[in-house]
């Protein structure tokens, strides 16, 4: 079986405890001055947190950028199953740059966590690959009223959920919603025990094949909700080493423009990563929207050095619906949201 991806959220009640083990296993790998790979000092480590989500990152990790772009610096990648979870690994000092979903992020920078992190890059924008998928006889959102859905908590596909359910004025209450990983999603898919899920793939790709999907997260961004998977990296890592940032960033670049130019050795090298054919690979890549750095810069996305684009305003949209949710206590001011996007690391990187 294609092995599970998490962006599953945290309880906060549970962040000192993940951090401990996090603290103790990363107590010897804390960045040091280091030769870098322009001869300039450098993080002695670059401690990069992963999840198996079929976009450039996984493209870097396969192929050794970022080891041949870095000689000077050891790479290490740990993997994460968990938006929640490299919130938590930040927060613990423990990594320098991680992956999370758009809607931890949005959690992340508000009260109480108010983690100290910027965004540089944006991974993909979650298209197909994550989807609201129900049991046949199931023809409409508003069908589901009294029925039970699964998603992980607090993640962007709970978002999606939420954001669906709102759209066709279904109120929260009026279902049964289940926090599960994906995992647990599929074993109780199988057993009969709900009667659909939001969730992403390949736990989706599976449900697909017996259920009608009703809404995908595609819909939802034409509908003014977005989602992403963004990249984090901690204010005082970019501050301290901003070349290796810079390089960071190049190699996601690259990765990005591999997938245009040479489908088959992108998806290869994926597949490779999730344990999947090239042409699964392939398959789970088209549903996913991938954006080269010209792209991150424009007025949509990141934006550039002092005008930052419109993904501030879309988590702060993201904040103000869990607020409204009650997900959320408050929503921080748009400018926490502009102030959080890493703008002038990606225009030196161009």
């Amino acid at each position: 079986m294609s092995p599970a991806i998490h962006r599953r959220g945290l309880l906060l009640g549970a962040l000192g405890l993940a951090a401990a083990p996090l603290l103790a296993a990363c107590a010897d790998d804390e960045p040091a001055a280091a030769p870098g790979a322009s001869g300039a000092a450098g993080p002695k480590q670059l401690r990069i947190g992963y999840q198996l989500i079929p976009n450039g990152d996984l493209i870097v990790k396969d192929q050794g950028w970022l080891e041949a772009a870095l000689p000077g610096t050891k790479v290490v990648w740990s993997k994460f199953d968990s938006g929640g979870d490299v919130n938590t690994a930040i927060i613990a000092g423990a990594i320098d740059i991680g992956l999370a979903g758009s809607s931890p992020v949005a959690r992340g920078l508000a009260a109480p966590l108010n983690i100290p992190y910027a965004v540089p890059w944006i991974f993909d924008v979650i298209g197909d690959n994550e989807a609201l998928v129900v049991k046949p006889g199931i023809d409409s959102v508003a069908a589901l009223a009294g029925k039970k859905v699964a998603t992980p908590f607090a993640s962007t596909s709970h978002y999606s959920l939420l954001a669906a359910l709102a759209a066709a004025g279904v109120p929260e209450s009026g279902l049964k919603i289940i926090d599960l990983e994906p995992p647990e999603i599929q074993a109780a898919w199988q057993r009969g025990d709900i009667d659909g899920a939001y969730v992403w793939t390949p736990v989706l790709a599976e449900l697909r094949k017996q259920g009608k999907v009703l809404v995908t997260s595609r819909d939802l961004a034409g509908q003014g909700k977005l989602t992403a998977d963004l990249a984090v990296v901690r204010k005082d890592f970019l501050a301290q080493y901003p070349a290796a940032v810079k390089t960071w960033l190049r190699q996601q670049d690259r990765a990005v423009k591999l997938t245009r130019s040479d489908k088959a050795a992108a998806a290869a090298s994926i597949g490779k990563q999730l344990n999947l054919s090239p042409d699964e690979a392939a398959a789970q890549l088209a549903e996913l929207v991938l954006l080269d750095l010209s792209e991150q810069a424009g007025a949509d996305y990141l934006g550039k050095p002092g005008a930052p684009g419109k993904l501030a305003e879309n988590l702060h949209s993201a904040a103000e619906f869990l607020t409204a949710q009650k997900k959320l206590t408050g929503a921080p001011d748009l400018a926490v949201y502009q102030s959080a996007l890493a703008v002038q690391a990606l225009a030196d990187a161009a």
